[in-house]
């Protein structure tokens, strides 16, 4: 019996049905274990499995970790909590990682880097070990953008094979279930400053006869979702903010009068549909400010800004409140102002082209008034100071 205490590296197998697999994946990196002279454990983290698998793991010196909730985040994550080594390398059982070279990682864990990514593209993939689609388009695709979101270095997020410093990871208060768990590992630990870096590594054909269980589009909407979720600067702001503008410059432009662009010619018509343009991208706009004021008040780790922190100390219930109260008493104004010329008409007939040039600008700016006034009353329920337990 290992003493628990002195186990430097914990190699954690996320296992559902892996019979075909599991004992030449435990085998590999026992030998890498017994040849580098580390101290370590392999644990599989057993999701359900009902073909055995539990007693080929325990068979081949593994320690089995039963973890009821399902998925393969929660697998994982049961895995790594059980654990008890000071480092986890985690990995796929299904035969298609080099569990007999793990050096690589464990020299950067030591050196004190956090979290260790292997890369495939850079170590080798095995023809026909990655479907074209996922090794052309779905990680490239992903990989790019999560880059692009959060300034990360990593170029392969997904890659099934990495190792980390397990207080670390633990602290990063993971919470995804599923398949995106890869991408939210990478992000948080990029936002929560931790040291990342990436190794070679290699992917050959998995050795199993069922299909995997990664579900190529389903799976894949669910990173791209989870990272534009946890960026909402680039999935509400900037698409609201360039919305708002064009929609509002657009409806201003109008009411002066019809507009002609070579034979397109936009009226009334075109500026309602503009209007309603720029309030659907304020309320995104609006969405993207609270949810990220309230994700830091929660103590989420997300992407900070001086520009953000400034506009920040800026609004409050009362400065929403004032602002839209503003905004709301001139398109009321302008409202009145046209009740009192119809009335001097005597209610008669309007003239509808010079009627809507100005109802839909006094109609915008009532309702872009409301919602501030709205978002204002939220940013005061959210700064309400609270006991927690």
């Amino acid at each position: 019996m290992l003493d628990t205490s002195t186990i430097e590296l914990s190699i954690v197998m996320p296992c559902l049905n892996e019979a075909e697999t599991l004992a030449v994946c435990i085998d590999k990196a026992m030998g890498y274990l017994k040849r580098s002279g580390v101290v370590g454990e392999v644990v599989i983290a057993d999701n359900g499995s009902t073909d055995g698998s539990q007693l080929i793991a325990e068979e081949r010196g593994a320690r089995v970790v039963a973890v009821e909730a399902k998925g393969y985040g929660s697998a994982l994550m049961g895995g790594i909590t059980a654990a008890y080594g000071t480092y986890v390398i985690m990995g796929d059982a299904d035969d298609s990682y080099d569990f007999d070279n793990l050096e690589p990682f464990v020299e950067r864990l030591r050196a004190g880097d956090e979290l260790v990514m292997g890369n495939r593209f850079r170590g080798g993939i095995e023809p026909g070990a990655m479907p074209p689609l996922h090794k052309y388009l779905g990680n490239p695709v992903l990989s790019t953008i999560g880059r692009m979101l959060f300034r990360s270095e990593i170029r392969d997020f997904h890659c099934g094979l990495r190792g980390f410093n397990r207080e670390s990871i633990l602290s990063l208060g993971l919470v995804t279930t599923g398949m995106e768990f890869a991408s939210e590992v990478v992000v948080k630990s990029t936002l929560g400053a931790l040291r990342v870096s990436e190794v070679p590594t290699t992917l050959k054909k998995d050795g199993r006869s069922r299909p995997p269980h990664l579900r190529s589009w389903h799976d894949g909407w669910r990173h791209l979702r989870f990272l534009l979720i946890f960026s909402p600067r680039w999935l509400f702001l900037i698409p609201g903010t360039a919305a708002f503008v064009l929609g509002f410059v657009g409806v201003m432009l109008l009411g002066f009068g019809p507009v002609v662009v070579g034979r397109v010619g936009f009226t009334y018509s075109s500026q309602l549909y503009l209007a309603a343009l720029t309030v659907v991208g304020y309320q995104s706009v609006l969405f993207a400010i609270l949810t990220k004021i309230y994700a830091q008040r929660e103590g989420f780790r997300i992407p900070r800004s001086r520009n953000f922190d400034r506009l920040q100390k800026r609004i409050s219930l009362e400065s929403g409140a004032i602002v839209g109260l503003l905004l709301f008493v001139v398109g009321l104004g302008v409202a009145v102002a046209q009740l009192v010329g119809w009335a001097s008409n005597d209610f008669g007939p309007l003239e509808a082209g010079a009627t809507l040039r100005a109802a839909i600008p006094a109609a915008l700016l009532m309702m872009l008034g409301a919602q501030t006034i709205m978002a204002g009353m939220f940013l005061g329920v959210l700064s309400v100071g609270v006991k927690r337990s």
